[in-house]
């Protein structure tokens, strides 16, 4: 498996210069993002990969389909992937709207507003929850058999979470399941 977080976005270039919360929600990729997500798309296309699970918010989504379109893979939205809710740009975009911007995607499985636990009325994803997501997540690709030919395309707190590693923007990590069927880095 191979865990790629997304290029750089409106929100990282405005966050990293000032320290502050730019107060943009759902962040698209800046240029450099674009060219971020270009260079992933040239550099796994030897990897084997045959298919992409993709967060829904839009940087994600803007990253994954360069890497899609080279490949001849579909995007699997995956909303489990997310990011941890902590930041304006964690704040996503509704199902409709997504689906009118992605229309050749498959939404269906989502709800209306996805970013959201139900019963979390905190601004911040409170970490049981998150701690929650990110082991469904790996329990659900130890059961995978396609795990180690899968693109993930996610986000710096779900890395962190699942491998430890803390990737740049349009930064990838190899990842193998060890004995006790969790995630480990490989190589970056």
């Amino acid at each position: 498996m191979i865990l790629l977080r997304h290029g750089q976005s409106q929100f990282n270039l405005h966050h990293h210069a000032t320290g502050v919360d730019p107060g943009i929600v759902d962040a698209p990729l800046t240029p450099l993002g674009h060219e971020q997500a270009e260079a992933a798309s040239r550099a796994l296309a030897g990897e084997g990969l045959r298919r992409i699970l993709c967060s829904p918010l839009t940087r994600a989504l803007q990253t994954a389909a360069p890497v899609a379109a080279r490949l001849d893979l579909p995007i699997l939205v995956t909303p489990a992937v997310r990011e941890r809710r902590g930041a304006s740009c964690d704040i996503g975009t509704c199902r409709t709207d997504l689906a009118r911007a992605w229309p050749d995607l498959d939404l269906s499985h989502m709800d209306e507003v996805w970013w959201r636990e139900a019963d979390d009325e905190e601004d911040h994803e409170p970490d049981h929850l998150f701690a929650a997501r990110t082991a469904a997540f790996g329990a659900g690709m130890a059961e995978d058999p396609d795990w180690a030919h899968t693109l993930v395309v996610c986000h710096w707190g779900f890395i962190m979470a699942v491998t430890g590693c803390s990737l740049a923007n349009g930064e990838w990590v190899r990842c193998r399941m060890d004995e006790a069927g969790r995630l480990v880095a490989v190589d970056r």
